[in-house]
């Protein structure tokens, strides 16, 4: 996360407004350029931007396929507004990545979520990897746009959302509907979907033979569509195993940042799981795949047995790549529930299921239980208060057996009884407890903070795991609407409150590599946060060379600490210098004036809905979307 990346932005002439905002998501200095040689003359970490309507074919007639993504000097990133006529649409061709906008409203939270992903800060996949189980929920609606209303809904237990380019329809002029969507209306489509969801996209392109809508007779016409959601930044591409090697090896070398998923489908109803031809299919999708999915629809319940059984031997012989299988129609809903690696699930909101005997989230949990894959376990909120309820919301969504019960008892005594208990499933402490207090192991980050605020069992030597996850809700929040690197390097300054709750915030700020951490108004030491924290007395005291990126608030400020908060951020960072102002303590107003004075705000509700998601995963280890908490918080 720390280097600065080296760019040059092209922006639609109309638009020129956006670039000083590509320039605070990424927390760097820009300059307009009229050609793209005046690139050379600016320092690599200044953003250099350029009208669309100034480029000249000839100009960028060095720059091919086989240069891209492959040691050019500044990484090329298109802004393209999909309100206006394309300026120059031939710049699609020489480009490295394409953002698609509409003209209002401008989410910023989806730009700084894209140029995170395509410049390689965050890396959805090593995270997914790490999960026990992993699943994706597939959109079948012909237009996005019916999805929306219930987005957060549909993707409440989902790691990433498929968007199946071949079921959309576009209509045509004369009413009719075109045989394949244009790449125009497709990336339209896209744009909706990424605005309204944090999940990766999986961009599948389903062919007619394995239960589709795309034809086969133009290979080509697969690597146009898969080659344009690389460029527009999805996280995986579908590349179905029939397509000709070399479409598929150029996809893979073309593929930057984006994980392919190598697709094979056998509708049949002649596979079987214990033939050569199961391994060899395997073998040939793992030399382009980074994930291999085999799906067969089968009518014998013997076959859910069989491909348990292949699925233990490519664990034993062959665990990389990961391995997603299942087995299509009634019978194969078994191995629905077996499969751990990205297993398509369905919703009742949505129109049609994707594949035969297709289940929601719910069902698997529920089909898990049933087979004691996933016992009733007892979870407690100490302390939560209201919150309480939107646990147990939140498990009846998702269809998990177990209890979430709300308790008054605090203390080591109290935590080492619940500890004790053999279906003690993992409790949220409100406020958080000390490390020294907790019978439990600590992560490094609860050892670094001092503090525990969630606890799961299932660690090692069946020792409980005592964690913290109110660093990783200010973190979700810093990064919510800027990418990492701008933090890097820059100082940042924590204000008033409690050291524990400080050091939640210098934490998170010390792994986005942000110092010098200058803290403010509370005495204490916040040990082990990797970087050095300096406590000062003044606004003067905080002057550094390249400014301050973030003013973290932990708790409601007096008058002193209040003409502190509003020195700095009058006197530092601000428009265009990507500088963020989070407010823990929720009153004073002051995040409606750091906006006035150009800092981009987070109140404390986000960083609370941050650290709800992170505090569900780690305690039942499945997804709940950010914008599920607001929602059902009340939030909006």
């Amino acid at each position: 996360n720390s280097e600065k990346p080296s760019l040059l932005i092209i922006f639609p002439a109309r638009r020129r407004h956006i670039l000083p905002l590509v320039a605070d998501v990424l927390g760097q200095p820009w300059a307009p350029i009229e050609r793209t040689t005046d690139a050379d003359s600016l320092p690599p970490s200044t953003i250099a931007g350029l009208a669309a309507s100034d480029c000249r074919p000839s100009d960028w007639a060095q720059r091919t396929q086989s240069r891209k993504r492959s040691g050019a000097s500044r990484t090329l990133i298109r802004l393209r507004c999909v309100d206006e006529e394309d300026e120059a649409d031939w710049l699609g061709s020489v480009v490295d990545y394409e953002y698609l906008f509409a003209s209002a409203p401008f989410y910023r939270r989806d730009l700084a979520r894209f140029l995170s992903f395509v410049l390689g800060q965050v890396r959805p996949h090593r995270q997914l990897a790490r999960k026990a189980r992993t699943t994706f929920i597939s959109t079948t609606f012909p237009d996005v746009h019916a999805a929306l209303p219930n987005l957060e809904i549909l993707s409440v237990g989902a790691d990433a959302v498929e968007l199946r380019v071949d079921l959309l329809k576009e209509t045509l002029p004369d009413g009719s509907v075109a045989p394949v969507p244009s790449l125009a209306y497709v990336g339209e489509q896209l744009m909706l979907l990424r605005q309204r969801t944090e999940l990766p996209i999986i961009y599948t392109t389903r062919c007619t033979a394995e239960n589709g809508r795309f034809p086969m007779h133009d290979p080509g016409l697969f690597y146009t569509y898969l080659s344009k959601a690389i460029q527009w930044g999805c996280e995986y591409i579908d590349v179905e195993l029939w397509l000709p090697e070399p479409i598929r090896a150029a996809l893979a070398t073309e593929k930057g940042h984006s994980k392919i998923i190598s697709a094979f489908h056998d509708f049949s109803r002649a596979w079987t799981w214990a033939a050569p031809r199961a391994m060899e299919l395997f073998t040939q999708g793992a030399v382009y795949g980074d994930v291999i999915k085999m799906i067969a629809l089968v009518d014998s319940p013997h076959e859910n047995w069989a491909l348990e059984h292949f699925r233990a031997h490519l664990a034993a012989s062959s665990p990389s790549p990961p391995f997603s299988g299942l087995n299509m129609g009634p019978v194969g809903q078994l191995s629905r529930s077996l499969n751990k690696i990205f297993t398509p699930i369905t919703h009742p909101l949505l129109p049609m299921i994707a594949a035969p005997g297709q289940l929601s989230a719910a069902e698997i949990n529920a089909a898990l239980h049933t087979m004691g894959a996933l016992p009733r376990l007892s979870f407690f909120g100490l302390g939560l208060g209201a919150q309480a309820p939107f646990y147990e919301q939140c498990f009846n969504e998702l269809s998990l057996p177990h209890a979430f019960t709300q308790l008054d008892a605090r203390g080591p005594a109290a935590l080492a009884a619940l500890l004790a208990a053999p279906d003690f499933g993992g409790a949220v402490l409100a406020p958080p407890a000390p490390c020294a207090g907790v019978a439990a192991e600590p992560t490094p980050a609860a050892r670094a903070i001092g503090l525990v605020d969630t606890l799961i069992a299932g660690g090692r030597d069946g020792v409980c795991v005592a964690d913290n996850a109110a660093w990783k809700g200010v973190r979700g929040a810093l990064v919510a609407g800027s990418v990492p690197s701008a933090f890097s390097g820059r100082a940042a300054v924590v204000v008033g409150g409690s050291t524990g709750a400080a050091g939640a915030a210098l934490f998170a700020l010390a792994q986005l590599g942000a110092g010098p951490l200058f803290v403010y108004g509370f005495e204490g030491v916040v040990g082990g946060v990797g970087a050095a924290v300096r406590g000062v007395r003044g606004v003067e005291d905080v002057s550094v060379p390249g400014g301050v990126g973030a003013v973290v608030c932990c708790a409601g400020v007096g008058n002193g600490e209040r003409a502190f908060v509003e020195g700095v951020l009058r006197g530092a960072g601000g428009s265009g210098s990507g500088g963020v102002f989070v407010d823990l303590g929720g009153k004073g107003g002051l995040v409606s004036r750091a906006v006035g004075w150009g800092w981009r705000g987070v109140d404390a509700e986000e960083v609370d809905a941050w650290t709800t998601v992170e505090t569900l995963r780690l305690l039942v280890g499945q997804n709940v979307p950010y914008d599920f908490v607001r929602l059902a918080g009340g939030g909006g």
